[in-house]
């Protein structure tokens, strides 16, 4: 990418000093747009420890034009750098060895007076009156959170994407969720197919029954579960694009009759019962303020000695932030994976007893690598579907994801429950 402006020489030589200055210990590179370099001062005293660390320990970070200067000083912070990548006007050459950093790298205390400068500094060598509006693929949603509406645009803002940029890293079901690698499988597929079978398993399903997939992405699990186990499955989602490709996939395995895809909000079920429910992958997108509505509804739709099984990420430290602003800007606006706490509390005040709990995440770290590097080999086709923004965007959130879960942030557990 060619820089979006040239500017004189000179301009950048106080932010480099100012920079050097402040950050006397960098365990980065830094080059600018004239060709100039911040030289990396340190390493990361624990990379050699850290799990599947980037051969390359030291990133590079590229400030391809002012550009990225101006989206930093607009938004101080992850917000500022992520548009900045996003944008094309930030690169790093090892994304890997960029999470690393992030990981464990402590950088110094800044007083008022230190960050005053780099600020000043900064501006001087952007050489901008205005700043430059976000990127493309930045959503900002409006409203009360997690109204129905809110919730629709904010689902579809991360799925409705062509299901083929989605094929291009998952397996031939197109299940977006944790795998179970840890059983013996040797491909995702497998993988997969374990954990497919394994909800089936856990909600004792029989032929004949009524099951409501909440949240059922491209209809993997509706589809398995109607093909070997013989039951009707009803799936809902908000994406249009998953129902359509659901449809497809149930009509193509021969369970058409078996397998009702609907676009809809889990706050419209009513008039129906069914014998289970399976929610995976769904949980996170709930909300704090909306899990009790939720596992009430669910409990509304099973009869006494309904089964459900609820696969989802949870949270695991306590006082953090459900959330930073580049996942909810860029990757899942407004979702916000509770601690398994409070998704217990909600599911016994509903009606339900905890009959099993399960742990997976470092199941999910493993399916995130293959994911990584599936998408990785399909870089170019990627684009051409995605677009560069977007692409930019689930590279550095599949990283990051693995990462939550191999340094004990998030894990993700499967509860299984029957109603009383």
């Amino acid at each position: 990418m060619e820089p979006s402006f040239a500017m004189p020489l000179a301009k950048t030589e106080p932010l480099r000093r100012e920079i050097e200055r402040t950050l006397t210990d960098r365990p980065f590179t830094v080059r600018f747009w004239d060709g100039t370099e911040i030289p990396a001062t340190s390493t990361l005293s624990d990379a050699s420890s850290t799990a599947n660390a980037s051969a390359n320990l030291l990133p590079t970070f590229t400030v391809r034009s002012p550009r990225a200067l101006a989206y930093i000083l607009r938004a101080p912070g992850q917000l500022g750098l992520g548009r900045a990548y996003v944008s094309g006007e930030l690169d790093v050459d090892d994304l890997d060895a960029l999470l690393l950093v992030l990981s464990n790298w402590k950088p110094p205390h800044l007083d008022a007076a230190a960050k005053r400068r780099l600020a000043l500094a900064a501006l001087r060598a952007t050489g901008l009156t205005l700043p430059p509006p976000p990127p493309q693929a930045e959503l900002r949603p409006q409203g009360r959170r997690h109204t129905a509406e809110r919730d629709r645009r904010s689902v579809r803002h991360h799925y409705d994407l062509p299901p083929e940029f989605f094929a291009l890293f998952l397996d031939r079901s197109m299940t977006y969720s944790c795998s179970i690698l840890s059983r013996g499988a040797k491909t995702l597929e497998e993988a997969q197919e374990t954990k497919l079978e394994l909800v089936c398993t856990k909600l004792g399903l029989q032929a004949g029954e009524r099951i409501l997939d909440v949240g059922c992405g491209w209809g993997s699990f509706a589809v398995h579960a109607a093909k070997h186990h013989g039951v009707h499955v009803t799936g809902i989602t908000l994406s249009p694009p998953q129902a359509e490709r659901a449809r497809q996939r149930a009509h193509e395995e021969g369970v058409a009759d078996l397998v009702d895809i609907r676009v809809m909000d889990y706050r419209d079920i009513a008039g129906e019962r069914y014998d289970a429910i399976s929610s995976i992958g769904m949980v996170e997108h709930v909300g704090s303020a909306q899990i009790d509505a939720y596992t009430a509804k669910l409990a509304s739709v099973l009869g006494p000695g309904g089964r459900l099984l609820n696969h989802g990420i949870a949270r695991l430290r306590h006082g953090e932030p459900e959330a930073g602003p580049f996942s909810d800007r860029y990757v899942f606006p407004d979702a916000a994976p509770l601690h398994l706490s409070r998704v217990q509390l909600s599911l016994e005040r509903a009606g339900f007893v905890t009959e099993h709990i399960e742990g997976f995440g470092a199941d999910y770290a493993d399916t995130l690598t293959h994911w990584i590097e599936r998408l990785d080999a399909n870089l170019e086709r990627a684009t051409e579907l995605a677009g560069e923004e977007r692409l930019r965007v689930w590279r550095v959130y599949l990283r990051a994801a693995r990462n939550g879960f191999r340094t004990g942030f998030m894990g993700l557990y499967q509860v299984q429950c029957v109603r009383t």
